[in-house]
């Protein structure tokens, strides 16, 4: 018989999925930092004369250097990008773990499971270290690649360092950048409806899709698998 660890107990699930690894996007999956992301993004966007709406349109999810090229391209982006994060950084009011992530990551195996984040490690240290996350030691970061999300190269990397194939991987995401990058990837995508639209999530055609970690449970089976079973949306 499979082994069971313990998990949040479900009823009737709808979802079952088996990988072997479990790459965690980081920002609207293991904790709430929207508050500051909006905050510092709008000081950004008044400082430059640009409607703090359409900037937090394409702001989340992807890296701050990709955001400021993309709105203003003459500026110079690594300074502007360190400006942001540093504010980041320093604003730490509303940041708290989301429901079902600490449990999850005790749960997991520690090398089943990775975080891929377009934060950079200095920020990613900083929120997890402040909501009492684990900081894995093959976390992925806006540091450690050319290319951010939605290019598979983040996913990929976080596959390569577990050892793991890409097929064998899935990706837990709240963002439809991450959820294109993850099958880009050729990876398995669970969308979080805990910051975008549920359209806008679909659009990116995961796998399935939950409110949040508190709706899933998982089990290491006796081949090392991992199944994530769930309440979907």
């Amino acid at each position: 018989m499979d082994a069971v660890m313990k998990a949040p107990e479900l009823t009737s699930p709808k979802i079952q999925i088996t990988c072997r690894a479990v790459l965690f996007d980081m920002d609207g999956v293991l904790l709430d930092s929207v508050p500051s992301v909006e905050r510092q993004w709008t000081i950004w966007a008044l400082r430059h004369s640009l409607d703090p709406k359409k900037v937090l349109a394409v702001a989340h999810g992807v890296r701050t250097i990709e955001t400021v090229r993309k709105l203003m391209p003459h500026l110079d982006a690594v300074k502007e990008a360190k400006s942001i994060e540093l504010g980041e950084i320093q604003d730490t009011g509303g940041l708290r773990a989301l429901p079902g992530a600490q449990e999850m990551l005790q749960i997991l195996p520690p090398k089943q499971w990775n975080i891929v984040t377009s934060a950079t490690r200095a920020l990613a240290v900083a929120r997890l270290g402040f909501v009492n996350l684990l900081v894995p030691d093959l976390i992925v970061t806006a540091d450690d690649v050319k290319n951010g999300k939605p290019h598979p190269e983040p996913y990929l990397a976080g596959a390569a360092r577990l050892g793991c194939d890409p097929g064998d991987c899935l990706v837990v995401e709240d963002a439809p950048a991450g959820i294109r990058a993850a099958k880009s990837a050729g990876m398995q995508a669970l969308a979080l409806t805990t910051t975008h639209a549920v359209p806008d999530l679909t659009a990116a055609m995961p796998d399935a899709m939950v409110r949040s970690l508190a709706d899933v449970a998982v089990r290491v089976l006796n081949d090392g698998q991992l199944l994530i079973e769930g309440i979907g949306q």
